[in-house]
């Protein structure tokens, strides 16, 4: 990462702290449930960003990846695995299986939530594979049409299904234990450790994606956006290079799944519905597309916002006209002409305090 990025990372670590620092002091680390759940639902959107703003591939199905993410995290840690048997002893041993009491204290075996996790990114690859390979051919409105369509496939499994738990989900996930102490779980004591290991993971995404968008791959991404005939007669492999990008945003997606799945303790087939794939390409687009950090900051604000309830119930029109607001009069996002205002402002101010200023 070039150094030029350091002071901005460094300076949202200091305002995420700040945060959690004041809503402590004052009394309100409520808010921080609102918070956690805003990184990782900006992780989705930072996925998305790098497909859309530097690849050109608009999908309309990820939040169908941040589902397969929940859910196999869901099913895997909460049904009963069979015990006895070599392989289940094998598995024992190598801590792919977990012993746990359930609900009325009797023992019960599950697959450990960090086999899960690592069950659900490959699913989620694997599916991504499946569905990118002949979606990515594809161009204009008939790509995204395809990924709604597959996007709508997994919700009807979500909701009809039964090991899903159909309309009513899935709930009784277990906390996922890290080690040193932390785990992610909705448990209030630990609140603030799964407010940090939230925007740790959405920082660590953050700064992997911009690694990726100044590597020889981005620069490929962009020649992409910019015209795919052309980026062909460059050299580069167009098809292979969207099809990555597809699978890595939905990893990206069904990792953040899984995390909150187990902070939320279940997982609902709301998650996988229609309107969170547009909510989310919505937040692509306003935070000005080919834009991580505008990304981020809108999905944050934004998903914080809705979630406390600020709108009430007129939610969905307020964010609406946000989105329409922040496209119309800042089609690269908001964050840049704020940069600029302040890069000024510093400017007048700097001038009016030099000695050579003329009276």
């Amino acid at each position: 990462m070039k150094r030029s990025a350091v002071l901005p990372v460094a300076l949202l670590a200091a305002a995420l702290a700040a945060v959690q620092i004041v809503a402590t002091a004052l009394g309100r680390e409520y808010i921080l449930t609102q918070m956690i759940m805003a990184a990782y639902y900006s992780i989705v959107v930072l996925g998305l960003c790098l497909l859309m703003g530097y690849a050109g591939q608009v999908s309309l199905g990820h939040a169908a990846f941040f589902a397969i993410g929940g859910y196999t995290s869901a099913v895997l840690t909460t049904k009963p695995w069979p015990r006895g048997g070599a392989a289940a002893d094998w598995l024992a041993r190598a801590g792919v299986l977990a012993e746990r009491a359930d609900l009325y204290g009797e023992p019960l075996t599950t697959v450990a939530p960090w086999a899960a996790f690592g069950a659900a990114l490959l699913l989620a690859a694997a599916v991504a594979l499946l569905v990118g390979y002949p979606a990515l051919r594809l161009r204009g409105y008939t790509l995204a049409m395809a990924t709604l369509g597959f996007g709508l496939i997994v919700y009807r499994l979500a909701l009809g299904a039964g090991f899903t738990g159909s309309a009513d989900g899935i709930s009784g996930v277990p906390p996922w234990r890290l080690g040193f102490g932390l785990a992610v779980c909705g448990d209030k004591a630990r609140r603030v450790q799964n407010y940090y290991v939230a925007w740790s993971l959405a920082v660590l995404a953050l700064l992997g994606l911009l690694n990726i968008v100044q590597s020889r791959f981005g620069r490929g991404l962009r020649a992409i956006h910019d015209g795919e005939l052309a980026a062909n007669a460059m050299g580069v492999d167009t098809g292979r290079a969207k099809l990555q990008v597809f699978v890595l945003s939905a990893v990206l997606a069904a990792a953040a799944g899984s995390f909150l799945t187990h902070y939320n303790g279940g997982i609902g087939p709301s998650e996988a519905g229609a309107m969170k794939s547009v909510r989310y390409v919505a937040l692509v687009a306003a935070g000005g597309m080919a834009n991580l950090w505008g990304a981020l900051t809108v999905s944050a604000v934004l998903t914080f916002l809705s979630l406390r309830g600020c709108f009430g119930t007129f939610d969905h029109a307020v964010f609406g006209l946000i989105l329409i607001g922040i496209v119309a009069l800042a089609p690269e996002g908001p964050l840049r002409p704020l940069a600029a205002w302040f890069r000024r402002a510093a400017s007048k101010a700097f001038r009016g305090r030099s000695p050579h200023a003329p009276a």
